[in-house]
């Protein structure tokens, strides 16, 4: 696996993109990718008070994002030259201009299985899509009918989940490990993907970049829980081969549909963080920077103290990345586009 420690070739980045009629980010999800829509959700998976947002665009502001500042598709966007944030699609201060440079969907807590999002009452892949459609509406009345397609079919669609669907739901809950083994469960999430992926073609989705599933073992709350110092292997094997079947369901999607697709290979970016931390400039890769760094995230993080430095630290939370480690993951997302959506 290439790993590129340094940044995106922006210009180049920039060109590929023009020439490819890059319009804006649609973004599906969970708290890796949601930007604040839980907000405005009756949910208790919030992250929108301090010490969250503390790095945010240089100032201390919670904006709901799960991190000390901005996510990888923040990056992402301000890579390619549009906006420095996606906003949510459901913050009140969206602009008419925000939705033509691309908005998220995604809802923290969410998975590829609908209980998943259920659990703590968040968006589910199917309202997420409902949103979508809503978005097109919007953006038909704004521009036209000819002119919303188009900027649909360029957008570069971001689909980000599958860690709660493992951590907040099958290895917690006790619904669907009695239902499936471990392997058959990653089968019916692919399944649920596919199926999810195919309505966003319909709605007119054709450049579709998939985030894989972090190394799970490695987050410092499931080390604490499982009391263990080094990453937990039998977690890292369940992330490596859900992510070779999520590789697998691209390849057969653009076969069967002729999108375009790239995959983000997050599990491998983070641990080499986590293996080699010197080469990133991180000092602690075991435990985040929020409260004791073992256990807190979310509700429970709320009003802790942090480190010193986040910019020494691969997790914000016990679960999340600092800003510093999504701006790895966003360099790696941009290269993997560069090298196979528009190769």
């Amino acid at each position: 696996v290439a790993l590129h420690a340094q940044g995106a070739d922006i210009p180049h980045l920039r060109q590929v993109v023009a020439k490819n009629n890059v319009t804006s980010i649609l973004v599906f999800g969970d708290s890796s990718v949601d930007p604040g829509n839980n907000n405005h959700l009756a949910t208790t998976n919030k992250g929108n008070f301090p010490p969250y947002g503390k790095d945010f665009l240089n100032g201390s502001h919670p904006t709901g994002r799960f991190t000390n500042g901005r996510l990888a598709t923040d990056f992402i966007a301000e890579a390619i030259g549009y906006t420095n944030i996606i906003r949510g699609f459901l913050d009140p201060h969206m602009k008419k201009a925000d939705l033509l440079h691309g908005v998220s969907f995604a809802s923290a807590g969410s998975g590829y299985d609908d209980l998943t999002a259920n659990l703590t009452t968040v968006l589910s892949v199917a309202q997420q899509l409902k949103y979508f459609m809503h978005y097109k509406i919007h953006l038909r009345e704004m521009v036209g009918e000819k002119r919303a397609k188009k900027i649909v079919s360029n957008a570069i669609v971001v689909l980000s989940m599958g860690t709660n669907d493992f951590l907040q739901n099958y290895y917690v809950e006790p619904i669907r490990s009695e239902q499936y083994s471990v392997e058959k469960y990653q089968k019916f999430l692919i399944s649920s993907m596919f199926r999810d992926v195919k309505a966003m073609y319909r709605l007119g989705a054709r450049k579709l970049v998939v985030v894989g599933v972090p190394p799970l073992g490695c987050f410092p709350l499931v080390k604490t829980l499982r009391d263990e110092t080094e990453c937990d292997m039998i977690l890292n094997k369940v992330s490596l081969s859900f992510n070779s079947q999520i590789i697998e369901t691209l390849a057969t999607l653009e076969a069967t549909t002729g999108m375009k697709t790239a995959f983000v290979d997050i599990y491998h970016v983070i641990l080499n963080a986590v293996q080699n931390p010197k080469r990133y400039g991180f000092a602690e890769t075991s435990k985040g920077c929020c409260g004791s760094g073992t256990l807190e995230y979310g509700e429970t993080c709320r009003g802790l103290s942090t480190c010193a430095d986040p910019t020494k630290y691969i997790y914000w939370d016990a679960v999340h990345p600092t800003e510093k480690m999504y701006k790895i993951i966003a360099d790696e997302a941009l290269n993997s586009l560069i090298n196979t959506m528009f190769k």
